[in-house]
């Protein structure tokens, strides 16, 4: 049987060795390169391949991604999904906040406030690299930042930054009618009007516990986790009767690794190297719209 895959490789800069490489590698593996397709707007580049193969999609998806995976560079990537991801059914985005829709992780913005950023980083990035518990290193960053007003989270929400590309993205899902969603181990009191404010359909993450004008240190209700991430994923797919191969997911922390690999398409964004490898496709430069292309968007 004939499967067709869709290749993409991208760039700041896309050398003409490069994109050789690629077609190369990918004609080694029994690829059948049928169309290419070249994008760019002042950001980045791409180059869009159209493959067939002669397999079903387990085997091309394998072989394909084998094939060149050895000739990706820390800042030259190719991703290869099915060809029906670009196809015309409704599709499902769903994406980490912090580091990934945002340039910051807010916990550490909320923690300059109190004093305790250092150790509040170094905390954010052990369990970003799946060395802690993300629930409890959440409950005791959030400790540090007890009896802080609460009006601290409208003064970070001023300072919090969209990726490079990230508004590009969002909008371009929503115009052409498909459903994006954010799902954060960060905080409501932040993610709250930045959602409403981007139009997103669905988006969820912890709330900070309040009382008499100040935040306790405490968070209220269930921890927003790996485990709570896919689940959002999947009840989001559900709920707009999307099938999961047509959902793509985006994170960079180890805390997104289900959500990344319950998707049709998991993307690591500048991610920690377990979550790269573990990713179908990543993102090394900061331009978050590079997605788009995966999805034919």
């Amino acid at each position: 049987m004939l499967s067709l895959f869709r290749v993409v490789s991208y760039g700041v800069e896309l050398p003409d060795d490069y994109l050789a490489a690629v077609q190369h590698a990918v004609s080694e593996a029994g690829g059948d390169i049928v169309e290419l397709e070249n994008f760019q707007n002042d950001r980045f580049k791409a180059t869009i391949l159209t493959v067939g193969y002669d397999g079903d999609t387990a085997a091309g998806l394998s072989a394909l991604r084998a094939a060149v995976k050895p000739v990706i560079t820390e800042t030259l990537g190719t991703a290869v999904m099915p060809a029906e991801l670009a196809g015309p059914h409704r599709k499902m985005l769903i994406m980490d906040v912090d580091s990934t829709l945002i340039k910051q992780e807010v916990i550490e913005l909320l923690a300059e406030h109190a004093g305790t950023h250092v150790e509040v980083a170094a905390v954010t990035e052990a369990a970003m690299r799946g060395e802690l518990d993300f629930a409890q290193s959440l409950h005791a960053r959030v400790e540090t930042l007890r009896d802080l007003p609460v009006d601290v989270t409208e003064r970070v929400r001023e300072t919090v930054q969209l990726s490079d590309g990230a508004a590009e993205l969002v909008e371009a899902f929503l115009d052409a009618g498909h459903v994006v969603g954010v799902v954060s181990g960060g905080f409501s009191q932040i993610l709250d009007p930045l959602a409403a404010e981007l139009k997103l359909h669905y988006w969820r993450a912890n709330l900070l516990g309040t009382a008499e004008g100040a935040l306790t240190g405490l968070v209220d209700g269930a921890v927003v986790d790996r485990a709570a991430k896919e689940a959002s994923l999947r009840e989001w797919a559900e709920a707009e009767n999307i099938d999961l191969a047509q959902t793509i997911a985006i994170g960079d922390g180890a805390n997104d690794l289900d959500m990344l690999a319950a998707a049709g398409l998991g993307v690591a964004f500048n991610a920690k190297p377990a979550v790269r490898d573990a990713a179908d496709a990543a993102i090394n430069i900061p331009y978050l719209d590079v997605a788009r292309l995966f999805a034919g968007v």
